[in-house]
């Protein structure tokens, strides 16, 4: 089993605060895993078992709880009073009311509160009303490039071994499965991939025209990378079909994919205006195998938009508000807005070996004439600083 030490350090650091930790992703990240592994870190360190409440309401001998009242007698019962107590509520939207049940729960001085669930309506609506201030959300990803290569421990040649990453899934468990049998994988992206459509979304919100909800994604997995926007996605859509596609419709839907973590929305910004604009966007994929269930992705094709989405999503990792950014005329595929108000931009690229990409890459960021870093990350084995540009070599900047 990999350590998700990214996540594994925050829940260190937040321990014992007067917070709740809500930790959120798509269905299948390792979220369970991650309470598992901080549950038995707080046994290894001498906390009692006794002191620990871990409930999983996916689990069998937990479908029994439905009321919340009923689920907190029994919770409160069980830990006494006096001691601090561990309460882990795993795939807590499943109970009925699971707002007041959190609300109820943090109030009480000697419980250290930790949540799961798979979708954003967990932090939507009356809990973040509810909870205003009172939480820390942690978002959990499949794999990244560091931990692949931890749990792909026979295979030592990471050149090797980012191609597949670029091709495949990182989701934990179909890494696990694909050293088996890729079919196997397969079999098990497409469960998750029709969970998420047809459990979260479709049933979530009684939608009737699956097909079309399909087509958008279909579309958006396709276009990761590019920017689209509700008007261009449905004229694109619509030329192919007798059945319009309205433009309201596409907005209802992205708002759902991005609601169920399957899809994360990038927006423009502005750096010389230093404003957000409201016209497109780039939508990048949770999982690039899961692209593979619905697009048209033959095996090293389209690399330098799988090499964007795996540097988008280690930007995340790494802390920060990313965006896509404008520069005049010039487009910046990264701009990342630390959390101590300091800025970071990126450029990706396959390659920058031949002087014309070389040239495009460097200008986007030659007029920007603020003082904070940029990087330029390829594929090319060079790492150099070349008028104050960084430019690195992408598997080394994924294992730092």
């Amino acid at each position: 089993m990999v350590a998700r030490e990214t996540y594994l350090s925050k829940l260190r650091q937040l321990k014992d605060h007067n917070v709740i930790k809500v930790i959120t992703g798509i269905r299948r990240s390792g979220k369970s895993t991650l309470l598992e592994a901080f549950k038995d870190e707080l046994i290894s360190q001498g906390v009692a078992r006794s002191s620990i409440v871990f409930l999983n309401f996916e689990e069998r001998e937990n479908l029994n709880f439905t009321n919340w009242t009923t689920l907190y007698d029994e919770i409160i019962r069980s830990i006494g009073t006096g001691h601090k107590t561990y309460v882990f509520l795993d795939e807590v939207q499943l109970i009925n009311d699971f707002e007041k049940l959190i609300n109820s729960l943090y109030v009480k001085k000697n419980i250290d509160l930790y949540v799961t669930g798979s979708n954003a309506y967990l932090l939507s609506g009356e809990l973040a009303t509810l909870l205003t201030g009172r939480y820390i959300a942690i978002n959990v990803h499949p794999y990244s490039f560091k931990e692949y290569v931890l749990a792909n421990k026979n295979e030592d040649n990471t050149d090797r071994l980012f191609r597949k990453y670029l091709n495949s899934s990182c989701f934990p468990e179909a890494v696990t499965l694909s050293q088996q049998s890729e079919e196997l994988a397969k079999d098990y992206l497409q469960a998750i991939y029709d969970t998420v459509i047809i459990k979260d979304i479709v049933r979530r919100h009684k939608l009737r025209n699956i097909h079309n909800l399909h087509r958008i994604i279909s579309f958006l997995f396709d276009s990761v990378g590019s920017y689209v926007s509700p008007t261009n996605i449905a004229a694109e859509l619509n030329k192919s079909s007798q059945k319009k596609i309205s433009h309201n419709t596409i907005i209802k839907y992205l708002e759902f994919f991005i609601q169920s973590y399957i899809l994360y929305s990038a927006p423009r910004y502005d750096i010389k205006g230093k404003e957000l604009l409201t016209t497109n966007e780039k939508y990048y994929v949770v999982d690039l195998g899961l692209r593979n269930i619905v697009a048209s992705n033959k095996f090293d094709t389209d690399l330098g938009h799988k090499l964007e989405n795996v540097v988008y999503f280690e930007l995340l990792r790494r802390g920060g508000k990313v965006y896509v950014g404008k520069h005049n005329d010039k487009e910046i595929d990264f701009v990342v807005q630390k959390h101590n108000n300091e800025r970071e931009y990126y450029q990706v690229s396959f390659t920058a070996n031949d002087e014309k990409t070389f040239f495009r890459e460097f200008s986007s960021f030659k007029n920007i004439s603020d003082y904070y870093p940029k990087y330029l990350l390829t594929l090319d084995y060079d790492n150099s600083n070349i008028d104050g540009i960084q430019k690195l070599n992408v598997i080394d900047w994924l294992l730092q």
